[in-house]
């Protein structure tokens, strides 16, 4: 029996705050792993600012490229949070009060506490199903293949918890890794693109590292066949006992 293909999906991160510097973005790698774990290919990840035309322009490339799309940010409820609305625009619907969201919101806030920018959180394009999360009252929600969430991470991942029941399921996607303190990447570079012709089915990749502890390469395979990651990687050890220098299966810093 054939293993169920590998859905593809992207990210869209949104908002000037990831553009300036002033927030690191941690939600990618939360939502790469537990789509990894999901066997979701992810493909790509684009992060544009507070900007209609390009928050609309980006969630129509990717959406049509891409078997689910995941954004975050931008539906909170002040002026620069706009995603909902670009949303509505991208698919070309109603931006809309979505009466059992509002209603929700209005009897958990009381209706003196349900402002006009609260409002806007009740506010999503017509035929958008909200994504519940325990976190707070205001949902995230999918439309057609595009899932939209928070950007504040436990918000976030309350909100994916909750969706991913209801993502498609392929083969888990696994990694393997060894590195070596002392490895020159370029010493090794032949002979892993050797290893990768020999196991075109996986992602392997070199990852340079530096530490007060001591330098490397750490070299990653990525796949859905348990048997080529552990041959692959055992070549990959190999490859770097054969530059005299001891291999460490997994990450340099991992447990």
């Amino acid at each position: 029996m054939s293993e169920p293909a590998n859905p593809t999906a992207a990210i869209l991160i949104i908002g000037n705050e990831i553009l300036s510097g002033r927030t690191q973005d941690i939600n990618v790698k939360f939502i790469a792993g537990r789509l990894a774990a999901i066997g979701h290919r992810l493909e790509e990840v684009r992060v544009v600012p507070d900007v209609p035309e390009r928050i609309i322009r980006a969630v129509n490339e990717l959406r049509a490229a891409y078997d689910n799309l995941f954004t975050t940010g931008g539906i909170g409820p002040t002026h620069d949070d706009i995603t909902s609305e670009c949303i509505a625009a991208a698919f070309g619907v109603p931006w809309e009060k979505h009466q059992p969201t509002w209603e929700a919101m209005e009897t958990h806030l009381g209706p003196e506490n349900f402002n006009a920018a609260r409002q806007r959180m009740a506010t999503l394009p017509r035929g958008a199903v909200p994504i519940p999360t325990s976190m707070t009252i205001a949902p995230g929600f999918s439309i057609g293949n595009v899932h939209v969430m928070a950007g504040v991470p436990r918000i976030m991942q309350s909100m994916f918890t909750a969706l991913e029941p209801a993502l498609g399921r392929g083969a888990p996607i696994s990694m393997r890794a060894v590195h070596g303190i002392g490895v020159k990447e370029g010493s090794i570079a032949a002979g892993l693109g050797e290893i990768q012709a020999r196991f075109a089915m996986l992602d392997l990749g070199s990852y340079p590292f530096y530490r007060d502890s001591g330098s490397g390469v750490a070299i990653v395979a990525k796949g859905t066949d348990d048997a080529a990651l552990d041959a692959a990687i055992a070549e990959a050890e190999s490859l770097i006992a054969g530059q005299g220098i001891v291999p460490i299966r997994g990450e340099p810093g991992a447990a």
